[in-house]
């Protein structure tokens, strides 16, 4: 066997092992989505996966295991996605377009990945999980709190970090809606919940601008 053969032999191992960590979270993701995290189990997972359960404790020792690395590689995405989702905006953008922008991308995300509400927003949840996901939180505040004051540049900050609470509040009160519906009716709850966080938003920009106005 010649040197090249010999170094691209751990490399096709390495691949194919990469390919079974993503087949097996696919799987998972499937199986919290379907089930939850609490009723999922390992043999749940590796039959999803078309695999044996000894397959599976090659990569993962046990449930929580595979949950933590989903999660993680899923709150990576999501940081990518409000990343982009809540830059600043320029103020004289309609209240509405920005709105509807940063709504459209995070149901998107949530409805490629419903396995992010599932097991974020799950009773028991592995508690890593949690204390990243509530990491993620707040860092996803203080971008909503960024996004806002564009809109809201006088407000005080106990006002905007209100206001921030009450719009991510709304977002996962709808959010849990759209993810139970599917096709024309879950477009219908998605324009819902851009109202309802405009409709909340609009007599907040008027009254700051208002008051900015005023001589």
């Amino acid at each position: 066997m010649s040197a090249n053969q010999e170094k691209e032999q751990p490399r096709r191992r390495q691949a194919r092992g990469e390919r079974r960590i993503a087949q097996l979270l696919e799987a998972a993701a499937a199986v919290f989505t379907a089930s939850g995290y609490t009723a999922a189990s390992t043999n749940a997972i590796a039959r999803e996966a078309g695999v044996s359960p000894g397959t599976l404790y090659q990569f993962f020792p046990n449930k929580e295991a595979i949950a933590i690395e989903l999660g993680e590689r899923l709150m990576r995405e999501m940081r990518e996605t409000f990343g982009e989702a809540l830059a600043p905006v320029d103020p004289t953008t309609p209240l509405e377009e920005a709105v509807g922008a940063a709504v459209d991308r995070f149901i998107a995300f949530n409805c490629e990945h419903p396995a992010f509400f599932a097991l974020m927003h799950g009773p028991d949840i592995p508690g890593r999980i949690a204390e990243e996901h509530d990491a993620l939180h707040a860092t996803l505040l203080s971008r909503i709190e960024g996004l806002l004051s564009s809109f809201l540049p006088d407000a005080a900050p106990a006002d905007l970090t209100r206001t921030a609470h009450m719009c991510l509040g709304l977002y996962k009160a709808g959010l849990e809606l759209i993810l139970a519906h599917e096709g024309a009716e879950r477009d219908a709850y998605v324009q819902e919940l851009k109202h309802a966080l405009t409709r909340y938003l609009v007599p907040l920009v008027a009254t700051d601008s208002s008051w900015r106005n005023t001589p």
